[in-house]
């Protein structure tokens, strides 16, 4: 299936290095559309969702304006993929920035999370491979170097979404210049901040109450590994087991004890402050982020370079104690062996 293509090479203005603009969309045969879509889309995950900002008044924000613009008029994509090539080059200010081609895309029917909206695509290419292409020649055979683009990753993008209540959402792929001085693609030239949404509340409760837990928690009250790997088992259980959260039926039924409880409170509006966000006290729990922080939460108490104790379950199945020679030691207690 062919899609409108724009094609623009964009440098790097630290270096003076200009841009290069074309002077049509591409012409592209339905396989080579194809080939390029898969390129384009295969990075995203479509998890984390951002919106535009800006300061002091949204419609100063460039991207959002040219995007706009095109899923308004889809005949204005070639002008409109100009001034974006031009923009991101005044944002290219920065010596670690890569040259790279810039394409931008219109979908007239973007499949996003059950739907089909209208959508821009903004695909910047940057990395280069050497690939080798054998051929045969006289009885034997010649290999020529060639330099391209791998297909298995791009390196940027962002796809802009036109919602069915009207508003733009946006999802975004950087996987290179990850040193904070050059994250230029989300900060400078998108200008975008992630969309609160239930992904992004369960993920933010579920990072905050982690340090909660193995490191505020520790500084004010006694507690052992094992009482933390506990709680943190509690809590993912609450996750898995709920639809929804509650911040006050979270409090009572893994928390439990008041103490913790109002400390827990405390470290919550200074984590908010601290990060200048604000988590909601109850909003529908994302699976994919529960997948997401599953893989960070960690059961395990590590000893020395002796052992491992992977606890999943029932805390009082362990104990914790020092024998008379000072030695540190736990006690498992267990009812099948497996």
């Amino acid at each position: 299936m062919s899609f409108p293509i724009a094609l623009h090479k964009v440098g790097n203005k630290a270096n003076a290095e200009g841009y290069f603009l074309s002077d049509a969309l591409l012409s592209l045969d339905d396989n080579l559309s194809d080939l390029l879509n898969g390129y384009f889309i295969s990075s995203f995950k479509f998890d984390t969702i951002y919106e535009f900002f800006h300061e002091s008044n949204l419609d100063l924000n460039e991207v959002y304006t040219y995007t706009s613009t095109i899923l308004e008029d889809p005949g204005t994509l070639f002008e409109q993929s100009r001034s974006l090539a031009k923009y991101l080059y005044e944002c290219s200010d920065h010596p670690k920035i890569k040259a790279g081609e810039l394409y931008v895309v219109y979908y007239e029917a973007f499949d996003f999370k059950g739907g089909q909206y209208p959508a821009v695509g903004i695909f910047k290419s940057e990395q280069k491979d050497i690939f080798l292409k054998v051929k045969p020649f006289d009885n034997n055979f010649e290999i020529d170097q060639h330099e391209g683009v791998n297909l298995a990753k791009l390196d940027k993008g962002a796809i802009v979404l036109l919602d069915e209540e009207g508003k733009l959402q946006v999802a975004v792929v950087d996987n290179s210049n990850k040193s904070s001085e050059a994250q230029y693609w989300l900060d400078d030239y998108l200008k975008v901040q992630q969309m609160q949404n239930e992904f992004f509340h369960t993920n933010q409760t579920m990072s905050m109450y982690k340090e909660f837990v193995l490191q505020d928690l520790p500084q004010n009250f006694e507690v052992s590994k094992a009482d933390q790997v506990d709680l943190l088992n509690r809590s993912m259980s609450y996750f898995k087991e709920k639809e929804s959260f509650d911040i006050h039926e979270f409090e009572q039924e893994v928390l439990a004890q008041p103490e913790i409880i109002d400390r827990f409170a405390q470290y919550k509006g200074n984590y908010e402050n601290q990060y200048e966000v604000q988590l909601e006290n109850q909003f529908d729990i994302s699976d994919a982020a529960l997948k997401k922080q599953t893989r960070a939460y960690k059961s395990v108490i590590k000893l020395d370079k002796n052992f491992h104790i992977y606890i999943h379950g029932d805390r009082s199945m362990i104990e914790q104690g020092i024998d008379e020679e000072g030695r540190k030691y736990y006690k498992i207690f267990y009812d099948v062996e497996q």
